[in-house]
């Protein structure tokens, strides 16, 4: 856990710096006088309750959408009508947007859709958000208010549903990854046992989410405080083999997330993705369209899919040619998931070649086309050839930067080309 995951519960927000000024205090001071009320709500509220950044603000109030909109425009701020259909425009203060959200009940739901009404009980709004850590507001002068439990279960590091669990995912099935994130993020100890239940019995309706969804959700919790006995849980429940469509590699994900800590490298999603996921590059492509994932995160993952080739690197020599070809990135990522995969054998080994990027700094092959046609090598295929065989010999050298040492190599590489030119 992370050390604000630590620290006492707060019993309101009254000191909270970013509540009382900048761009969100500026917006509530608009939208709650004149008979109408604002709070912050959700996540904001739980973070500042934890000692944490709140992260992205969101705002709800009893005005309805044209009334928020038409107070914002008064006071000069920008609004976009995000979705007004469900009462939310996002207001920009200062250059930050915040989701204002006019207070609501769920008249039939659809999934992720919903029909709503609009209304102004703040208990009936609470009651229809996801998890109770999720369902307190807080006003402008600090007092949070908390009609579903949640500052209990946020001290007790327990995540749950707020009502029935069941009920809840059913409404929208991203739930059931909502849950383990937010569980892997602040909950402590087993989670929940009723809403795993609930969980592994809705499995079917991951199918349902769309990819982008589901991709979002499991890279924030595969690099969360708690992931490595979340994903344990998850894998024994079979949810996981649902979302990644294969095995999951548990122990190797375990073993990179404590190697990223030992080596004090911040937790990285794609990476860990892999240690979980990869073992060829057939699974590497499985997983770009499974989880839709952007052209750089397939591209990290298909090089990761090589990770059997850093144990070709037998010394230091060998270490830095490969590292000189695969740049400074793709060479530790490789490192680390060969390390993961090779398990606590020789870490000081793993350890050192990981490291080697920064004693090491990858140099510039410092001969060009002009230095072998110097050398009576012409312009042309050959030309590239007599320098790819330059550059090899370099490397073989150790990567040399005296001028003899150099001059010597340009000049075998051009009397090779010129004769087997002939």
């Amino acid at each position: 856990m992370t050390d604000g995951l630590t620290r006492p519960i707060e019993s309101s927000l009254a000191e909270a710096d970013w509540l009382r000024h900048g761009p969100v205090a500026r917006l509530l001071a608009v939208l709650d006088r004149d008979g109408e009320e604002a709070r912050v709500v959700g996540g904001a509220v739980r973070n500042g309750l934890l000692g944490l950044a709140p992260g992205d603000i969101d705002v709800a109030t009893t005005s309805v959408p044209a009334e928020t909109e038409r107070r914002a425009l008064a006071a000069g701020f920008h609004v976009v009508p995000t979705g007004v259909e469900h009462g939310t425009v996002t207001v920009i203060v200062n250059g930050t947007p915040f989701e204002v959200t006019t207070l609501r009940e769920d008249v039939e739901t659809f999934g992720r859709h919903a029909r709503v009404r609009f209304g102004r009980d703040w208990r009936a709004d609470a009651l229809r958000r996801d998890f109770t850590i999720n369902g307190m507001s807080a006003d402008r002068a600090g007092r949070v208010y908390d009609d579903v439990g949640g500052r209990d279960d946020l001290a007790a590091r327990r995540v749950r549903f707020i009502g029935e669990p069941a009920a809840r995912i059913a409404e929208d099935y991203l739930r059931i990854l909502r849950f383990f994130r937010f569980h892997a993020s602040y909950g402590a100890g087993a989670p929940d046992a009723e809403a795993v239940r609930a969980c592994i019995a809705a499995r079917s309706g991951l199918d349902l989410l769309s990819r982008e969804r589901v991709r979002a959700e499991l890279l924030k919790l595969l690099v969360a405080p708690g992931a490595v006995d979340t994903v344990a849980v998850m894998a024994e429940a079979g949810l996981l083999s649902r979302v990644l469509a294969g095995v999951p590699l548990v122990a190797s994900f375990a073993r990179m997330c404590r190697i990223e800590r030992e080596q004090q490298r911040e937790p990285d999603a794609i990476r860990r993705l892999a240690a979980l996921a990869v073992l060829v590059e057939e699974d590497a492509a499985r997983l770009r369209e499974r989880l839709r994932l952007s052209n750089s995160e397939s591209e990290r993952l298909v090089s990761m899919a090589r990770w059997r080739v850093v144990r070709t690197a037998t010394d230091e020599s060998s270490a830095r040619i490969m590292l000189y070809r695969e740049g400074a990135d793709r060479f530790v990522d490789r490192v680390l998931l060969a390390w993961a995969r090779a398990g606590d054998d020789d870490a000081a080994r793993w350890s050192a070649l990981a490291g080697l990027p920064a004693r090491w700094p990858i140099p510039v092959f410092p001969l060009r086309a002009a230095d072998l046609m110097r050398h009576g090598v012409e312009k042309g295929p050959r030309l590239g050839a007599a320098l790819r065989a330059a550059e090899e010999e370099w490397l073989a050298a150790g990567c040399p930067d005296d001028p003899a040492q150099l001059e010597a190599i340009a000049v075998a590489a051009a009397r090779v080309e010129r004769q087997q030119g002939r």
